[in-house]
């Protein structure tokens, strides 16, 4: 290998955050403050220093912060994100010989008093004797010359002043000498550095900064089909602008519906999933497309584009946003189909391919090939449709499947559409393998479903929840928990006994709503305790699927029955919101207690807990596994993780009752009856 500059001698390893050796962005939100660390260090004993450079990408001009040095040669500087969009940072550092010759300086006065250098500047009183301090002082004044040449103005007068002081000492000759240095002069210099021979990180590493929505959120899903308030019709969006006040009223921050495009005739489901539909059958809302137009059509029995615009205002008006399913599949009856038959697997029958899942088959939906011939102009139409969308107001979306689509052309097109919106939220219902859930959020998914349906012990949950919400995951994932959706009812929701039922839904959803800052359910199914299969097999659950599925047929849903959870929901999101530490997901931290069946973690707002105050935000959530028994806990608090000391009382306030306990030291009892499935406590600081 040639060198290039051999007088560059400072390594820069190991920067943190980055995603891929800076392949895709790590992502923070509009106002953090961003921590970069790195191992920084050179050979001897000279010292180093180094500074982070940083920018938004629309801007040419790099900002500066210093770096901090850490122990074993880790140093951390912070600067603070104010522009949504993509910013670059990088670091360059050098050997530091002012500071080097500083510290030297202050070993040759304690030698010559014969005592331990405890600060750079001594008492008035004190007397070194000479120790080639003279050399020492007029070294020092060429690195302050030198300084001088760096800099502008007073600066370079004062440092020109300082080091003909220097010299003047060194001409002296003095028995005893003064440290001349202090600390107003160190910072002069540190503002003039010397970066002849500074090495700077050859990569520009990438960070994208969301909204305050991409962290903290609650999703409430419902079908627009069944919105109206007459059993069996067809419901509108003007039905479901009538339910956003009571939406709004549960706490939620985002309405979501299922895809509201016309639905295929050739080859639809009837209810339940049957392969021949009855003449009035609806079909499912993701076969998309019918002559009457596709993913940029509204279903003729929902409304207009003009209803949907008001949707989007009436929605506002709530203070809630609207979100679309993005479900990148046709019917046979799509106008794609026959517009660009490319775009689409051909059978060497000649017919098209449709989905297949075996022994599942999917013969109302054609998936779209993304090795098409003309895959340039597939790309171009499946950007048109988010472009479509966001021109009439709407900036989030949930996308189906998305894992079954080219990961290349999601990292353009979320690409292309965050070029122009960057506030635009793309939630991702990706349950496949790891690698590629995680490759869909590289690729600038904002928020993904997770695992978390299928975690239902103590250490499959806590296991799960530290991959994802510790670095390096939680640098570039953000989890969306859902406890159901239309296509999962989880077989511990199946339970026909009342009492148990009404405690697993409310375990559940007190787990998503509290584990991670943004959770969702599929309603009214979930508040309304729904838990019928449609294919149960005696003694074990024979499906995820909901009996009389809205995927295939209209619902009509008593929401003013005694057994909905709507106000447990409620009052579960204005806990969130009034607790900073529950919206977000790096503060988890799992608490030791001695029984299986209980779960116990807290999240506070302190990034320091050392230092923690009054204003101090910190819950304590311990929760039932077991919808079947009572169950108790002695819990090991770990105080040290709660900012509390080790010895002495404290109150802790249950959100959920308004009850006040009083605790003491390190170790509590907890005791959780199936009817009350959790406690979450706010400690009164």
């Amino acid at each position: 290998m040639k060198p290039t500059e051999g007088r560059r001698r400072v390594i820069i390893e190991d920067i943190q955050p980055q995603i891929d050796a800076g392949r895709h962005p790590a992502k923070r939100v509009l106002g953090d403050t961003v921590t970069i660390t790195a191992a920084i260090f050179s050979d001897g004993h000279d010292h180093v220093a180094a500074r982070l450079l940083f920018r938004h990408e629309s801007q040419k001009k790099w900002h500066t912060a210093p770096f901090t040095a850490l122990p074993n040669d880790i140093w951390s500087a912070t600067f603070t994100v104010d522009k949504l969009g993509p910013w670059r940072f990088t670091l360059e550092a050098w050997v530091d010989h002012f500071d080097t010759w500083v510290s030297d300086l202050d070993k040759r006065l304690a030698a010559q008093s014969g005592i331990a250098p405890q600060t750079r500047q001594p008492e008035p009183t004190q007397q070194v004797g000479p120790q080639d301090i003279p050399l020492a002082l007029r070294i020092g004044a060429n690195h302050l010359d030198a300084a001088a040449a760096r800099a502008k103005g007073a600066g370079a007068t004062k440092l020109k002043a300082a080091a003909a002081e220097l010299r003047t000492q060194a001409d002296a000759n003095l028995p005893f000498y003064l440290s001349p240095i202090t600390p107003a002069l160190i910072a002069l210099v540190a503002k003039y550095p010397d970066l002849s021979n500074a090495t700077k990180y050859p990569v520009e590493l990438p960070l994208w900064v969301d909204r305050e929505r991409a962290r903290f959120s609650a999703w409430y899903e419902l079908f627009p089909r069944s919105a109206s308030a007459v059993p069996g019709q067809h419901g509108t969006l003007k039905d479901v602008a009538t339910r956003l006040p009571e939406i709004a009223a549960m706490g939620f921050d985002i309405v979501y519906m299922p895809p509201i495009h016309p639905i295929g005739v050739a080859f639809r489901k009837g209810p339940n999933n049957s392969v021949t539909a009855a003449p009035g059958d609806e079909g499912s809302p993701w076969a998309i497309g019918s002559p009457e137009g596709g993913h940029t059509a509204i279903h003729p029995k929902l409304g207009t584009l003009a209803d949907f615009d008001a949707l989007v205002a009436a929605a506002a008006d709530q203070n809630l946003e609207l979100a679309l399913d993005i479900a990148f599949q046709c019917s046979p009856d799509h106008p794609w189909v026959k517009e660009h038959p490319d775009w689409f697997t051909h059978r060497p029958d000649g017919t098209i391919q449709y989905a297949e899942n075996p022994p599942k088959k999917y013969q109302d939906i054609y998936p779209l090939n993304f090795e098409s011939p003309d895959w340039r102009g597939l790309w171009d139409a499946l950007y048109g449709v988010f472009k479509f969308w966001i021109d009439r107001g709407v900036r989030v979306f949930r996308v189906d499947n998305p894992h079954t689509k080219a990961l290349p052309f999601w990292e353009w097109c979320i690409a292309e559409v965050h070029s122009h919106t960057p506030e635009a939220i793309f939630l991702a219902e990706a349950f496949t393998r790891p690698h590629v859930m995680y490759s869909l959020a590289k690729a600038g998914y904002t928020q993904s479903y997770t695992y978390f349906t299928w975690r239902t012990t103590k250490p499959e949950l806590q296991a799960y929840f530290e991959e994802i919400c510790n670095p390096p995951v939680a640098d570039f994932f953000r989890p969306n928990l859902w406890p159901n959706t239309p296509d999962i009812l989880h077989e511990q929701l199946q339970i026909s006994d009342p009492a148990a039922r009404h405690a697993i839904f409310q375990q559940r959803v007190i787990l998503a709503a509290t584990l991670s800052s943004n959770y969702g359910i599929y309603g009214p199914a979930y508040e309304l305790l729904e838990w019928r299969p449609a294919k149960p097999t005696p003694g074990k659950t024979g499906s995820e699927e909901y009996l009389d599925s809205e995927k295939y047929q209209i619902r009509t849903w008593d929401r003013s029955s005694p057994d909905s959870i709507a106000p447990l929901l409620t009052v579960l999101n204005e806990v969130r919101r009034a607790n900073p530490a529950l919206q977000r997901n790096e503060n988890l931290v799992f608490h030791p207690c001695d029984n299986p069946n209980i779960l116990f973690y807290s999240k506070s707002t302190a990034a320091d807990l050392d230092s923690a105050d009054a204003d101090t935000n910190t819950i304590l959530i311990a929760i039932n596994l077991d919808p079947w028994a009572e169950h108790a806990a002695t819990v090991d608090l770990q105080l040290d993780k709660l900012g509390l000391p080790w010895k002495g009382f404290f109150e802790v306030e249950d959100l959920l009752t308004g009850a006040i306990y009083t605790w003491r030291d390190q170790w509590n009892y907890v005791a959780l009856k199936p009817s009350t499935a959790a406690h979450i406590f706010r400690i009164i600081r």
